[in-house]
């Protein structure tokens, strides 16, 4: 099993969110995250090279950008944003893809 964090950003993130929203981001996060995160999956995939995370989870248009530390058994949440349309939108702020 992995322990979960999440960074300051992520945290910031998610109050971007509406309640029920956050509450299914952490559902989907717990769900999909604690026992195998560094297997893709349909919804989980690793990312080309980039300056935000090694890996993303997608869930309906919610985007979760995360690193996986297997030897510490660590996931540590990066930032969370959603999609509209082909943009990536992080804290209001449309972020390049």
């Amino acid at each position: 099993m992995f322990r979960i964090t999440f960074t300051p950003e992520a945290i910031e993130d998610l109050r971007w969110f509406i309640k029920v929203d956050r509450k299914s981001i952490m559902e989907e996060i717990e769900t999909q995250l604690r026992y195998e995160p560094a297997v893709e999956t349909r919804n989980r995939k690793r990312l080309r090279p980039n300056q935000l995370a090694e890996w993303e989870l997608r869930f309906g248009g919610f985007r979760i950008f995360f690193d996986v530390e297997e030897e510490n058994r660590l996931i540590q949440v990066i930032a969370v944003g959603y999609k509209e349309g082909s943009r990536l939108i992080i804290r209001g702020r449309e972020y390049p893809l």
